[in-house]
């Protein structure tokens, strides 16, 4: 009898149905994940390699070798895209512009956002949800009065206009995302500001504000790339103004026709999207660890 109890309790510790159930139930959702994953991640990474690839090819090259090693590796695709094709100074301009765009939609979105975080007052409540009502508001549907408006403000064909015009694209989202942040952040730490003297400007700026770094790096990466990528903006409200990086691209992909000289554009190519990817490799980290902490409530 005891040596029969003994088997049973040596079978039930070897064998548990359910957990064995389990173990194969996570592998294959393991193994599907990972599966989706790598196709993804070659989605996204072998039309990259490609175009670096192509920028250092000539256009027969391209059209008759397309994923062929280049035979020579031609820098010189770089030099004609960045001065022959004014690819340079369109790259200055989309610094300038979502440069001086981002600096101030994270200083007026980040008070904005603690003020109706920390802060209740009539009316906050309204601004807050038309804030969020300016995150559904497709932006096409606005490009004709926003023309009329930049036009008689004198801001048309202007880069001045057209940072003014990405503030008021980037804010809604700004201050969504940055609301909740400030939203868990402790209320002891600022009321002990305030009992150590400190003012409400020098309590937002010197201690509320560096604890908000990682939301503030998040929003930060989310609002370049909107930013750097735009083209609908930029075509309508500065046609005829200093181009940008977008509008640079597409007037050199098709000014010439078939006659394009597809080296040099895929080395602009090139050139735009380096910027991203740097940003985004250095700022990963800072993105990964805050981007739930920022959009929970």
């Amino acid at each position: 009898m005891t040596s029969k109890l003994a088997s049973e309790q040596r079978t039930s510790l070897h064998f548990n149905p359910r957990k064995t159930a389990t173990t194969t139930s996570d592998k294959v959702v393991g193994a599907v994940s990972h599966t989706a994953l790598t196709i993804w991640s070659l989605i996204v990474i072998l039309p990259l390699l490609w175009t670096f690839m192509s920028s250092f090819k000539t256009s027969s090259e391209i059209f008759a070798s397309p994923f062929a090693l280049p035979s020579q590796w031609r820098f010189d695709n770089y030099i004609r895209a960045w001065s022959e094709a004014g690819i340079g100074s369109y790259f200055l301009n989309s610094v300038v512009v979502v440069g001086s765009a981002l600096v101030i939609v994270m200083v007026l979105g980040a008070m904005c956002a603690y003020v109706l975080a920390r802060y209740t007052f009539p009316g906050s409540r309204a601004i807050y949800y038309l804030m969020l009502a300016g995150l559904t508001f497709p932006i096409f549907l606005g490009m004709v009065p926003l023309f009329f408006i930049m036009k008689n403000l004198g801001l048309l064909n202007t880069l001045p206009g057209l940072i003014l015009v990405y503030v008021g694209f980037a804010l809604p989202f700004t201050v969504f995302f940055l609301f909740s942040f400030f939203k868990t952040l402790p209320f002891e730490i600022g009321e002990a500001a305030a009992l150590d003297g400190a003012g409400e400007w020098r309590t937002f700026f010197q201690v509320m504000l560096p604890m908000a770094k990682p939301g503030l790096a998040s929003v930060a990466i989310f609002n370049f790339l909107g930013l750097w990528n735009q083209y609908l903006i930029p075509v309508a409200i500065n046609a005829a103004g200093p181009r940008v990086l977008s509008q640079g691209l597409a007037a050199f992909a098709g000014q010439m026709g078939y006659a394009v000289d597809f080296g040099a554009l895929f080395a602009a190519v090139t050139v735009t999207v380096v910027p991203v990817l740097i940003v985004y490799i250095i700022f990963q980290r800072q993105l990964q660890g805050s981007v739930s902490q920022g959009t929970s409530k």
